[in-house]
């Protein structure tokens, strides 16, 4: 058995700039275990995976998100709140709160962005 915590899932820095902090843990054969700590007034660029479901875990703090197409409306994410994101589906993360944003994400195979 491998355990972390919601908090610090190990990993490695994949990137860490002004936008977000991003680590990836490769543990698993199969699935990747990721990251984001998106900082006070960012967004992720939004983006889709043809071929890949994801599932987002919101750990701290709140903010928006928008899945499906890149025009619908943003709807509200809140610590404890998870979002199951469809095969190839557009989505994004706004933090419009006062904090960092933390969330957590599982997907299959390998990163495609």
């Amino acid at each position: 058995m491998i355990k972390y915590n919601k908090h610090d899932i190990g990993g490695e820095i994949v990137k860490d700039n002004e936008t977000y902090l991003l680590k990836d843990n490769k543990t698993l054969k199969n699935l990747v275990l990721s990251s984001t700590q998106l900082r006070v007034g960012q967004q992720t660029r939004g983006h889709r995976h043809p071929g890949q479901e994801e599932v987002y875990i919101f750990v701290q703090g709140h903010g928006q998100m928008i899945v499906g197409d890149e025009t619908d409306e943003p709807f509200f994410v809140t610590a404890g709140d998870i979002v199951l994101i469809p095969d190839g589906a557009f989505h994004r993360v706004i933090n419009d709160g006062e904090q960092n944003l933390l969330f957590n994400c599982v997907f299959d195979g390998k990163r495609n962005h």
